[in-house]
């Protein structure tokens, strides 16, 4: 035998067992699709759109002050009726999401925004049948929704813990994406704690795990086949996965699920300051021997915090005894502590360490905030069935509108219901003409005729947005 074949032979060998040493280190996850499969599912909504909403999620522009051309009132019209809106009749959208079942009596899991404003919520299980889900309830600040369906002993999923999850740690994905039930990806936990724009109370687990749109509220499993997290949010240019997907806790999850159960909703402790990192020069102005902890920028006037004494530029060090690192960990900490509960703060002001007790207020919803600063001016009965009133200083400020405008504040029904019209929108124009207060509103509505479609511009979430009514 030449040297040349024994060298050959002898790479041959050496190249197969290191190929085999590294095909056998990597996990095996089966076992674990087996088991736990079952109890992951497909949801798909049904959702009324106004008409003036577009494809792709572009709405019909907010024209400038002044009146609009009865011909380009006319051009938006047929382009609705081409679309099949009929008009400016409210239009169905679909869309897709995943979740699992934690209860044999029918009890699911997934994301808030999979199933936010939906009218109709249809359940796909892995044996094929399809149910209606009724929404019990779903919390917009941690992104989770908890949904009921009639059925009995439905397969479920094991509940884990997310704090013994290791960065490093091997990870698995079950979901829908694109609409294709029942996809298994796999990657590691790349971070843990990361705090996301608009998601101040949730610490996110990171992983690299290829997650699409259509996976959001499907399980993330440990390698011991118990879902430590829902599968949330990617950070993608494309739209697809970028291996930058985030996943909401189980411990965050299971807080929230409780207090649905128990009273249809969730509440979040509440401190009332702004906060920022520590940099480390402003360390060093503050005498601090590192960057750390989170430094209050403003104290919410009347809220715990100001009641407590902390001022602006103290920097919280410690909650509860927990340490705090960076500013994002502190939101999470207070977010899941009960209401009323008492707490105990460490800071440093001025170069000294102090502590301070304060007792956990109720986070204010964005409604609850527009009816706190309500103004005491309302509009009366109309033919529309709503009750509005003008916008306040605070209220504009919230709702960046700095001029025009009055709030709906109730809204029974009659055709500004059937059209959509809800609570916190915000009319802006009546057919053709500029709603400034409450006066201007009241004179408009008195003169609206009947039988024939009215369009209204209001503004929804920061959005503008054409609805038509009719009144009977």
């Amino acid at each position: 035998m030449s040297n040349k074949v024994r060298v050959w032979i002898f790479s041959f060998f050496l190249f197969s067992f290191f190929s085999f040493s590294t095909w056998a280190q990597l996990p095996d996850f089966t076992e674990m699709v087996k088991n736990s499969g079952g109890a992951v599912v497909n949801i798909s909504t049904t959702q009324k759109v106004p008409a003036g909403a577009m494809e792709g999620g572009a709405e019909m522009p907010q024209f400038p002050e002044g009146t609009m051309p009865p011909e380009l009132e006319e051009l938006f019209r047929r382009f609705n009726e081409q679309q099949g809106g009929g008009g400016y009749a409210p239009k169905e959208a679909r869309s897709l999401g995943s979740g699992f079942i934690i209860s044999a009596d029918g009890y699911i899991l997934t994301n808030h925004h999979v199933v936010k404003d939906a009218s109709e919520i249809m359940v796909k299980l892995n044996d094929r049948r399809e149910l209606v889900a009724k929404l019990m309830g779903s919390d917009a600040r941690t992104d989770v929704a908890l949904l009921k369906i009639e059925a009995r002993d439905l397969p479920i999923v094991t509940i884990g813990s997310p704090d013994k999850l290791q960065v490093g740690e091997w990870v698995l994905a079950i979901g829908s994406p694109f609409g294709f039930d029942q996809s298994v990806t796999a990657g590691i936990v790349s971070a843990k704690g990361r705090s996301l724009p608009g998601g101040n109370y949730v610490p996110f687990i990171q992983t690299d795990v290829a997650i699409n749109p259509g996976n959001s509220g499907g399980p993330l499993f440990n390698m011991e086949g118990k879902v430590v997290g829902i599968n949330s949010q990617i950070y993608s240019r494309t739209g697809g996965s970028m291996g930058l997907s985030f996943a909401i806790p189980m411990d965050v999850v299971m807080n929230v699920v409780e207090q649905i159960k128990v009273k249809g909703k969730a509440s979040h402790g509440w401190l009332g300051v702004q906060i920022q990192d520590v940099t480390r020069e402003l360390a060093e102005s503050f005498g601090m021997k590192k960057p750390q902890g989170a430094l209050v920028a403003k104290v919410i006037p009347g809220g715990p915090a100001e009641q407590a004494g902390v001022q602006i530029g103290d920097v919280i060090t410690e909650f509860n005894g927990q340490l705090i690192d960076h500013s994002a960990d502190l939101p999470p900490m207070v977010g899941i502590t009960p209401i009323n509960n008492d707490a105990i703060l460490k800071l440093i002001r001025q170069g000294e360490n102090r502590t301070l007790h304060f007792n956990v207020g109720l986070l204010p919803d964005e409604e609850d905030k527009l009816a706190a600063a309500k103004s005491p001016n309302k509009s009366p009965e109309n033919q529309l069935g709503i009750t509005v009133s003008e916008l306040t200083g605070e209220q504009r400020q919230l709702l960046q509108i700095p001029k025009n405008g009055v709030l709906v504040q109730e809204v029974a029904k009659g055709a500004a219901r059937d059209v959509g019209l809800q609570r916190g929108d915000v009319i802006l124009r009546i057919q053709n003409t500029i709603v400034r207060d409450l006066n201007d509103f009241d004179k408009i509505v008195k003169k609206l005729p009947t039988g024939v479609s009215i369009a209204v511009l209001i503004q929804r979430q920061g959005n503008p947005v054409f609805l038509a009514l009719k009144l009977k």
